[in-house]
C-alpha cells in the first residue's frame, strides 16, 4: 500500500514559502534547491514546495472564472487568537470570508488557504 509522504504546494518562491511553513509549524526546512523544498516534522508526512513560474493564487471562497482552491491545510491550535496573531506575524493574512467562529481561514504568503482551528472544531 502507498504511504503518504507529503502534500506538495506550488509557489513562485519555494524556499520562502517553505520557510514560512517551517516557522509556522516548527518543522525542519530542507532547502533542496531553488525549485524544491521540504518541510518535515520529526515523524510523519510533511509538506513540500515546488517551483511554479506561472503560479496564480487560488480564490477563497471560489468564484467563477478564477482558480479555485484545490485543497487546504488544517492546523489544530490551543489558542486561536494567539495562533492567528503569530501566523500573521509570519506573513499570513486572514481571509475575508470566515465560515465558523472556532476556525480561522488564513492565506499564506502565496495565497494558499489554510485553517487554524480549536480542538473539537
Amino acid at each position: 500500500m502507498p504511504t503518504l509522504a507529503a502534500t506538495v504546494l506550488q509557489s513562485p518562491d519555494p524556499l520562502a514559502l517553505a520557510r514560512f511553513y517551517g516557522a509556522l509549524t516548527g518543522w525542519t526546512v530542507h532547502e533542496d534547491d531553488p525549485t524544491w523544498a521540504r518541510i518535515r516534522p520529526e515523524d510523519g508526512p510533511g509538506l513540500s514546495v515546488q517551483y511554479e513560474p506561472a503560479y496564480v493564487a487560488p480564490t477563497w471562497p471560489g468564484t467563477e472564472n478564477a482558480p479555485g482552491m484545490q485543497l487546504h491545510l488544517d492546523f489544530q491550535v490551543e489558542d486561536l487568537p494567539a495562533a492567528v496573531t503569530r501566523a500573521e506575524g509570519l506573513g499570513a493574512r486572514q481571509a475575508a470570508f470566515q465560515p465558523q467562529d472556532d476556525v480561522r481561514v488564513l492565506l499564506d504568503p502565496d495565497g494558499h488557504p489554510f485553517c487554524l482551528f480549536l480542538p473539537g472544531a
